[in-house]
């Protein structure tokens, strides 16, 4: 009898305690959720202005999460970063993107950005004889591996019927082939914008072909795979966001390329020679950017930069696509 009595009035403190448990875990839950708002981590690089567009445009004002910028000079360090989770998503070029993806690196291809092809180009210096791919012969053209430049001059190659070896690649950082091509010691110089128009407003630089019946020239933006489980909603709600920030600098452009060159502390000629015909765009994943990536893929494969073929279906989530459609 005694027990009866000791075991009912433990199972009534026990009662007592769990429902007193449970109204704190009601009440305290939604405020310890509160403490930690939600942050995105974006990579963003040099020359592709997410984050002043971004800004300019003022489209995070009212962002139910916070974003915290990370900057890059190029593909390959926010390439390690979203690897490594440090990046919730990043944006780079097609080629970056495929050979992070060849590494089994956790990340998927979320959406797509494009721009007017003329924004790659190969240039030569402005007294140059050359007038086309064929007049390159032997000549030393600069190029990074797997980069556009790489790509654009190996696929001119080809489409004109010459070989690999037809020129003299001369392997150099955009940057420091920026520098080279006035000095004359290179060549040519394929390349992007805004380097394309720095050397033809400061140099007289001119292009022999671009990226046009070439080469897709996607960009991409890629997110690492926990984030896309985890923070899904908000990743959707700022790609939204930053397809109302392209539409605000096509509406915008001189003042925007004039706050982008006092950004980036470039010559606001530059800058404006470039934005009037960049014409970028932000979309989904549809049937023609997955069936661009996979050409890039291949052609990355058959010169060697990939070491393997790489099935692109795989590391595309489509799940952004509504986010992304207007």
């Amino acid at each position: 009898m005694v027990y009866a009595i000791t075991f009912a009035g433990l199972a009534m403190k026990l009662s007592r305690f769990l429902r007193s448990a449970l109204i704190t875990a009601l009440f305290t839950s939604p405020l310890s959720y509160a403490a930690e708002p939600l942050v995105l981590h974006v990579g963003d690089q040099n020359y592709y202005n997410i984050r002043a567009s971004v800004e300019a445009s003022g489209v995070l004002k009212d962002a139910p999460y916070t974003v915290d910028w990370k900057h890059f000079q190029a593909a390959a360090p926010l390439a390690e970063a979203l690897q490594t989770g440090s990046l919730d998503l990043g944006f780079l070029g097609d080629s970056g993107f495929l050979f992070l993806a060849a590494k089994q690196a956790p990340v998927k291809l979320i959406g797509v950005s494009r721009q007017n092809p003329d924004t790659i180009a190969l240039l030569v210096p402005k007294d140059s004889p050359v007038k086309t791919i064929a007049d390159l012969k032997g000549k030393k053209v600069a190029y990074w591996p797997g980069a556009w430049s790489q790509q654009l001059t190996l696929r001119a190659l080809e489409q004109g019927g010459l070989p690999e070896n037809y020129v003299d690649f001369v392997k150099l950082m955009p940057i420091d082939a920026a520098a080279a091509l006035p000095q004359g010691s290179i060549d040519a110089f394929p390349v992007w914008e805004p380097y394309i128009s720095q050397q033809i407003v400061f140099s007289g630089a001119r292009p022999i072909l671009t990226a046009k019946n070439l080469m897709p020239g996607l960009s991409a933006i890629a997110a690492s795979t926990p984030s896309i489980d985890s923070k899904h909603a908000a990743i959707a709600d700022f790609l939204g966001r930053l397809k109302q920030a392209r539409a605000w600098v096509d509406s915008h452009t001189d003042e925007y390329a004039d706050l982008w060159a006092k950004k980036a502390n470039l010559d606001q000629q530059v800058s404006r020679h470039w934005l009037r015909q960049a014409h970028m765009t932000l979309g989904p994943v549809d049937e023609q950017a997955a069936s661009d990536l996979q050409s890039t893929a291949d052609f990355l494969f058959k010169v060697k930069a990939l070491p393997a073929p790489l099935v692109t279906a795989g590391i595309i989530d489509t799940s952004f696509q509504q986010a992304l459609a207007h």
